[in-house]
């Protein structure tokens, strides 16, 4: 067995698409991944972050500030989807107790 770690996730199909990283604390941002490593630090270029609500900060806003050139560190790094291909969909399990 050799001392070489791979990543669990294959992310060279996402390689120059965009994608959404959600990160440890509630931040999350949208870009383009340029390049990751086998630690899952990733590289998003165009990136652009939404604002959390300032009443709830679990709560994302539409509210959204453009950062640019990127590095996400892999040890924030919770959660890595494509953004092509997703749609938002109400939450089955919320209840409206009115």
């Amino acid at each position: 067995m050799s001392g070489r770690k791979e990543t669990v996730l294959d992310l060279a199909k996402f390689i120059d698409k965009g994608v959404q990283v959600k990160l440890t604390g509630g931040r999350q941002v949208t870009g383009t991944l340029k390049g990751y490593d086998q630690l899952l630090n990733l590289v998003l270029d165009e990136a652009i972050e939404f604002l959390r609500d300032q009443d709830d900060p679990l709560k994302t806003t539409d509210q959204t500030r453009p950062l640019g050139l990127i590095v996400c560190r892999g040890t924030a790094v919770m959660l890595v989807a494509p953004t092509d291909g997703t749609d938002e969909i109400p939450n089955p399990f919320q209840t409206d107790a009115a």
